[in-house]
């Protein structure tokens, strides 16, 4: 998810998907790059699980993925809490050396 997200070109893409499904052609309007990268890059976001793809005849429609970004929340959510353990820990540590004893 986060490998999918490093690249700006495909965190515009999930910007603009966050307003809701269009198809691939139309996402790839505003961007400078041809509809072959744009295809590769929704492979990279669909791999990352953010992104989900629906054909529909000769139109691909693509969307963002709710569960994915929930269990990026949830990842950040630990890592949150691991790091603020981490920094109370410290900040005994720090109260320790400042008490005179």
């Amino acid at each position: 998810m986060l490998h999918a997200l490093g690249d700006p070109t495909r965190r515009a893409m999930v910007e603009r998907l966050s307003h809701g499904p269009m198809s691939v052609s139309k996402l790839a309007e505003p961007l400078p790059i041809t509809l072959t990268a744009v295809g590769q890059h929704l492979k990279v976001l669909k791999r990352g699980g953010l992104v989900k793809t629906q054909k529909s005849g000769r139109v691909r429609s693509c969307s963002l993925n709710p569960a994915g970004f929930s269990l990026l929340q949830l990842w950040i959510a630990e890592q949150s809490s691991v790091l603020e353990k981490k920094l109370d820990r410290l900040g005994e540590v720090l109260e320790e050396e400042d008490d005179p004893a």
